[in-house]
């Protein structure tokens, strides 16, 4: 009974950041009575919005030294569709890319954004930040979170922004070649806790991999992600309660 309780709770958390749909459920924002810190009184599964102690995002302060294991991305497929689902712009991969932590497999499924960034670095709040969103073969979540910074336009980005819908609810067919790698920054070192989803249901043990080192991007096209979203789409930082950051 256990297992399948697991296993239904990690199904839900993968629809929750897969779906194509504006709402399945209680409908959420980033401002008035939708906004975060509202989401946990929207719905009963959206407790943990409210309730949960290992929470996303955070400001990454007083990090311990825990020597990690490197990271080796296996991103080999391409980008299959991008989605504007109200509330971000998504990239669907085809199967078969992955993020091996030590001795754990991820496959990746998806990439999203954030402007501003949702997490923080030792204080500092970045103009936008891409989620990779990966799944082991148990259900469990991994998310390889990069930062950007302002500077010289970033060419995955282009790529992904020439083909971005513009309203709500539309998808495209990603057409060309596009893989994962094309958005991370030269050096994979990174910072690593226990957290949870950044939209609804909140849920929790996720974990998170925020890597060091920044990507540039285009102040252009932070402007054109800002402009088809209409609002800004970042969840507040959480408090880190008893969880440690390691490096």
């Amino acid at each position: 009974m256990k297992r399948v309780v697991l296993h239904l709770a990690c199904a839900a958390m993968l629809s929750s950041i897969t779906s194509l749909a504006l709402a399945e459920g209680p409908h959420w924002g980033y401002d008035g009575d939708e906004a975060p810190a509202n989401w946990g009184k929207l719905a009963p599964e959206y407790a943990l919005c409210t309730q949960g102690k290992n929470q996303s995002p955070v400001n990454i302060e007083g990090v311990s030294d825990a020597k990690l294991p490197a990271l080796r991305f296996e991103y080999t497929t391409s980008v299959t569709e991008v989605i504007n689902n109200g509330h971000t712009i998504q990239a669907n991969f085809a199967p078969g890319s992955f993020l091996n932590i030590g001795t754990r497999k991820f496959q990746l499924v998806q990439i999203h954004f954030h402007a501003p960034s949702e997490n923080f670095i030792t204080g500092k709040q970045y103009p936008l930040e891409g989620h990779l969103v990966h799944q082991d073969a148990s259900g469990a979540l991994a998310v390889v979170a990069v930062m950007f910074e302002s500077g010289a336009d970033q060419h995955a980005i282009s790529q992904l922004w020439h083909q971005m819908p513009e309203h709500a609810g539309d998808s495209i067919p990603f057409g060309g070649k596009l893989t994962a790698t094309a958005f991370l920054p030269a050096h994979h070192d990174y910072y690593y806790f226990s957290g949870s989803l950044t939209t609804p249901p909140c849920s929790e043990g996720v974990s998170w991999v925020v890597l060091k080192q920044p990507v540039k991007v285009g102040d252009a096209q932070i402007k054109q992600f800002s402009a088809v979203l209409h609002h800004p789409n970042n969840r507040p930082v959480q408090p880190l309660n008893a969880r440690i950051v390691v490096d």
